[in-house]
């Protein structure tokens, strides 16, 4: 590649992870984001790497994260691992650290920034067209758990919620959450709850520009995959999400219906794509993505924080 060409020609992007969200991802680069192309993918799992990149393409499969890092061809790399990889509070910070002295672009997944519905709202907020945030609200509501048995205590903390904790940062520009309060039982599948399972889970957040928000969620929308955000302030209000398909709504004997999503990949289909449109865009460009490492602690520190408060029954500071 010529220095002229750098700044036109599509990043080269390995993917880590071909489950089914990393299959998403890795379609995406491959065949919906002109700046990006698929430079291959690492798995563990014995041939989830080969097939996939064989389907999309890709020139290297391997099972060695580690060989897809290695490559020189490899330009940024997507990290869709299951949640059981995540970092923790410290190991976030070493990444966010690393990634800094090195000079490379970290981009988190908090995929509802990038939904024009919620970016709208955030707009509107930093523009001051509400006035003083004073009241704020996310929630997830997915529609069920094929299998309650194997998922792991305060997984809707650590992976459901922490994303409707972002959205409340990112609801509330420049506010900081100091103080959480959260409850959690399984009330969907009782059977599960001594195994540690919380499947229902309600969290109070309180932040030091004095908005109070709440972020709420379930494992048991028997109406499909709903996700929604609220703003209330001194001059307004500002909502965004919708579980409808469509705007077609049928009206019949047995009262209105609307067809609603029931997969993530399908309502945030739009969303996903301009995430990663987005992170080739600063990778080619050499400019700092948002959201980053600093997000995604905060966000972090908040579920921890929630797990905590779910434990002891009181409000709890997040960690600094």
């Amino acid at each position: 590649m010529t220095v002229s060409d750098a700044g036109t020609a599509p990043v080269a992007v390995g993917l880590i992870g071909a489950g089914l969200i990393g299959a998403f991802h890795g379609e995406t680069l491959a065949r919906r984001v002109p700046g990006a192309r698929l430079a291959g993918v690492a798995d563990p799992a014995p041939g989830a790497a080969e097939r996939l990149a064989a389907s999309l393409g890709a020139p290297l499969a391997t099972t060695d994260p580690a060989e897809l890092l290695a490559d020189p061809a490899v330009e940024a790399v997507v990290i869709a691992a299951p949640a059981r990889f995540h970092a923790d509070l410290a190991d976030a910070d070493r990444a966010t650290a690393a990634a800094g002295v090195a000079g490379v672009p970290l981009q988190v997944g908090f995929n509802r920034r990038f939904d024009q519905s919620f970016r709208a709202a955030h707009d509107l907020v930093a523009a001051g067209r509400l006035g003083t945030p004073q009241l704020l609200r996310s929630l997830t509501r997915d529609p069920g758990i094929p299998d309650p048995g194997r998922v792991p205590p305060s997984t809707i903390f650590l992976e459901t919620l922490i994303h409707d904790f972002d959205t409340l940062r990112y609801l509330n520009p420049g506010a900081e959450p100091v103080e959480v309060y959260a409850v959690a039982d399984a009330l969907a599948y009782p059977d599960f709850k001594d195994q540690g399972l919380q499947d229902t889970a309600v969290v109070l957040v309180r932040f030091d520009n004095g908005a109070i928000a709440t972020a709420e969620a379930s494992f048991n929308a028997v109406y499909g995959y709903d996700i929604r955000g609220e703003v209330f302030g001194s001059a307004g209000m500002v909502t965004a999400g919708d579980i409808r398909r469509t705007t077609m709504t049928f009206h019949g004997a047995e009262g209105v219906a609307s067809d609603t999503w029931r997969r993530n990949i399908d309502l945030f289909h739009d969303a996903y794509t301009a995430e990663l449109a987005y992170f080739a865009d600063c990778v080619r460009g050499g400019v700092t993505p948002e959201p980053g490492g600093r997000d995604a602690r905060a966000a972090l520190a908040v579920a921890l924080a929630a797990i905590r408060s779910a434990q002891t029954g009181g409000p709890v500071a997040p960690d600094a």
